[in-house]
């Protein structure tokens, strides 16, 4: 027997509660057990109810939909959680996303939409609609731009030169050897690329390496 999916709705509008109840319970295998206007309530329905999937808007009174989402986490990791906003700030989907919510959608969005988003997470994926996630990668991309930059001007040309030979395999004495300093020389550059890097094993710096195109796998 295949199991409903239990949903809560958090939103302060009634209408757009009533709206959504009557679309998801008109889909096979959807059911909604309870409706919060506030994420006050969120948080006690939730702990009452113990869904599987929450539908929780941003902007609530009280207490938002960010720090429900949060309160509600903390204490039932297991709940799925759709943001449905009509904020389309990258600032909300980012604290949305990085307080555990597993999708972002705008209120805007078809029901077609909202029933892949909750498939997805209720298959353990996130979905961020097609217009946020544009948003989101250019994010992420700009996070590792600035995470590399900062990375190129913690470790020094030394340092990196270091990284990059002890990634391909070569020992301490062989890199002594190859750059003309003493073996103890090796070891302190080592351990500080580990304590600016904050890696602290061989393996881990290899990675690091790879990804910085310091080396490559087939050397």
């Amino acid at each position: 027997m295949v199991m409903n999916t239990r949903i809560i709705l958090a939103d302060d509008h009634k209408i757009m509660r009533q709206g959504l109840r009557s679309l998801l319970e008109d889909q096979e295998g959807m059911e909604v057990v309870a409706e919060a206007e506030n994420g006050h309530d969120a948080v006690l329905l939730a702990e009452k109810h113990a869904p599987d999937l929450i539908i929780m808007d941003i902007s609530m009174p009280g207490l938002s939909g960010i720090e429900a989402t949060r309160q509600i986490l903390a204490q039932q990791p297991r709940i799925r959680i759709i943001a449905l906003s009509m904020h389309s700030d990258r600032r909300f989907v980012a604290e949305m996303l990085s307080n555990g919510a597993s999708a972002y959608l705008l209120k805007d969005c078809a029901l077609e939409e909202l029933t892949d988003a909750i498939e997805t997470v209720m298959n353990g994926q996130t979905y961020v609609s097609q217009g946020m996630a544009k948003i989101v990668i250019k994010d992420y991309l700009h996070e590792m731009d600035v995470a590399n930059s900062h990375t190129t001007r913690v470790l020094t040309e030394r340092e990196e030169n270091v990284l990059r030979l002890l990634s391909e395999g070569m020992s301490t004495k062989g890199i002594a050897s190859e750059l003309g300093v003493s073996i103890k020389t090796v070891e302190t550059h080592r351990q500080h690329i580990m304590d600016k890097l904050g890696i602290h094993s061989i393996a881990e710096l290899t990675k690091f390496a790879i990804r910085r195109g310091l080396t490559s796998l087939d050397k």
